[in-house]
């Protein structure tokens, strides 16, 4: 195996995580927890007073 063939195979699984993080950005599944954490910088809401869910969205 030469360095033609590493380079080929890194820029190709550099490709497909590439595509994987852009569909799981876009993906319209998480859409609405993304327009909930770009509001998150103008909450008034103390996080103290969030529930456990709240705090842990990441999780589900």
């Amino acid at each position: 195996m030469g360095i033609g063939e590493l380079q080929t195979i890194a820029t190709v699984s550099a490709f497909v995580a590439f595509i994987g993080v852009a569909w799981w950005a876009y993906s319209p599944k998480n859409k609405k927890r993304f327009e909930e954490d770009a509001q998150l910088a103008l909450d008034d809401e103390v996080v103290d007073t969030l529930s456990e869910e709240q705090r842990n969205k990441d999780e589900r």
